[in-house]
């Protein structure tokens, strides 16, 4: 079984403790814009003390985040005045002033409720002076109407900056990627860990997806079995801007029978959400990048641009749920983040969304379903469900399908019966030749789940078409299922591999004497 990342919690850091290699992001702000909500949001658990009251933080708080693959330093501030007031409240802003020198990128956090005030000018005064780049998080942004309000800030005059919610979560992925996007290069320091942590998994992962044996598993049975004890699935919701992600998310977490909290504990699933589902605890990824909303205006390359960066950071998730919508049907940009989600090897549900605006009779669902076959062919072992986030009609189904697959992920089969129908498959259609050359199929074992991997040994292994590899496995998938999981088949020449060669029973003697061939005369 593939070794998963070990999760890295955030840690305390002060003045005094190294953090050689990292970039620094400072969080500042006048007082109750939400700085250590965000601050908490972003490293992935409850660090900073949070209170309604201005003037909780006072000291710098150092955490460490990652996101994207980035590791870097964040520092919680405290509120920037114009008159402090005490000596107390002096000391304040010169923690956050050194926090500002200290920085390689500065967030600046201010209130979409509240609106612009002479204290975010003067603070905007001050970072206008600081030879650092400069991101503004326009905060509170919970609903349209404040993300619409908090566009009074511009006039401030930065041109990166985000509405989000860090109480919500909302719109924090996008601010991430900016963040990631203005990070100065790795230093040689993060670059020399990140190799030796690859090597460290990479050697792992040697050890755990080797050959399955014959005996593994349920061989009295022949019956498939699940690898291990399950972890928690990750399901990540995804698809263009304006579909209805946000609205599948809030009907879910909202259902009566969920338990809702934050993770606390990762710094990489630093807006994750654990949900528990009829009984079962799960973790909702909300994806980066994939909510740009203010780069949408700008055209197609930039939408695309952002799913793309999105599904980069769908290697932590189990299953996809792509949500499209009902009357744009599967649209060009559906089909390359569903592509990018086959590659990753992720588990994928195709939710469309908005079912309730279609007209529709009783074959409605199944031509929309062939239309999306047809469109695109590679996505056949997808399921498709048909749901209005809205209403909340079939929302539900999806995360029962996601679960079901996360499960089919990790499952695995019998070599016996895997090689039966090998055999069988070769012999019902054999494979075409290729260049005169025409593959003999030997053996065949699962080496991996998550998802489930297969190596077939055989001569002539690179002649194999790619028409007859799809073949093989929609067979595999026939015999074995594999719900809404991608598979991953791989040839490799027979004479690369070492196979005990089978004991040969030596020819019994039959102990009659064999006749001599006389001459004539002799």
């Amino acid at each position: 079984m593939p070794t998963r990342r070990a999760r890295r919690r955030p840690r305390n850091l002060d003045q005094d403790t190294p953090h050689t290699g990292l970039p620094v992001v400072a969080v500042v702000g006048r007082p109750n814009v939400g700085k250590s909500t965000l601050f908490n949001r972003v490293v992935g658990e409850r660090q900073a003390i949070v209170e309604d009251r201005a003037r909780t933080t006072r000291d710098r708080l150092y955490g460490v985040a990652e996101w994207n693959a980035r590791r870097y330093v964040v520092i919680d501030t405290g509120g920037m005045e114009i008159d402090p007031g005490d000596a107390i409240e002096e000391r304040v802003q010169d923690q956050a002033r050194l926090a500002i020198e200290e920085a390689d990128v500065i967030l600046f956090v201010v209130d979409a409720a509240t609106g612009e005030t002479p204290a975010d000018q003067e603070v905007a005064e001050t970072l206008r002076r600081a030879e650092t780049p400069v991101i503004m998080a326009i905060n509170k942004a919970d609903n349209e109407k404040l993300e619409l309000q908090g566009t009074e800030f511009l006039r401030l005059g930065w041109e990166d900056w985000y509405t989000v919610s860090a109480l919500h979560g909302r719109g924090t992925g996008d601010l991430l990627d900016a963040i990631v996007d203005a990070l100065p290069e790795e230093s040689f320091d993060e670059l020399e860990r990140k190799r030796r942590e690859t090597e460290a998994e990479e050697l792992a992962r040697s050890i755990d997806e080797g050959i399955v044996p014959e005996e593994s598993g349920d061989g009295e049975t022949g019956e498939a079995w699940f690898d291990g004890e399950a972890p928690i699935p990750r399901i990540a919701i995804v698809g263009r801007p304006n579909v209805g992600k946000s609205s599948l998310l809030n009907q879910l977490l909202g259902e009566e029978r969920s338990i809702v909290s934050e993770i606390a504990g990762t710094t990489r699933d630093a807006i994750d959400t654990t949900l528990e589902w009829e009984g079962q605890e799960l973790r909702l990824v909300d994806t980066a990048g994939l909510r740009r909303r203010g780069k949408v205006a700008s055209g197609p390359a930039a939408e695309r641009y952002a799913a793309l960066r999105a599904m980069k950071a769908l290697g932590r998730a189990d299953v996809c749920v792509l949500v499209l919508d009902a009357r744009d049907g599967l649209t060009s940009q559906d089909a390359h983040v569903a592509g990018y989600v086959v590659d990753e090897g992720v588990g994928l549900v195709l939710a469309i969304n908005k079912w309730d605006l279609v007209e529709k009779d009783d074959k409605t669902f199944e031509e929309y379903v062939g239309r999306i076959r047809q469109q695109a062919p590679f996505l056949h072992f997808a399921p498709v469900v048909a749901i209005s986030a809205l209403t909340g009609q079939r929302a539900g189904r999806v995360l029962d399908d996601a679960l079901t697959i996360a499960a089919e992920r990790r499952r695995r089969v019998p070599t016996s019966r895997l090689n039966k129908v090998l055999s069988d498959a070769v012999s019902r259609h054999q494979p075409p030749a290729v260049k005169g050359r025409r593959p003999k199929f030997y053996y065949a074992t699962q080496a991996a789940i998550e998802p489930p991997t297969f190596v077939l040994f055989a001569a002539d292994a690179k002649s194999v078409h790619f028409s007859y590899q799809r073949f093989l496995e929609n067979r595999i998938r026939d015999a074995f299922e594999f719900e809404g999981t991608p598979l991953r088949l791989i040839f490799r020449e027979r004479s690369k591999v070492e196979l005990e060669p089978r004991k040969r029973k030596p020819k019994a003697k039959s102990g009659k004497r064999t006749k001599k061939s006389t001459r004539k005369g002799s």
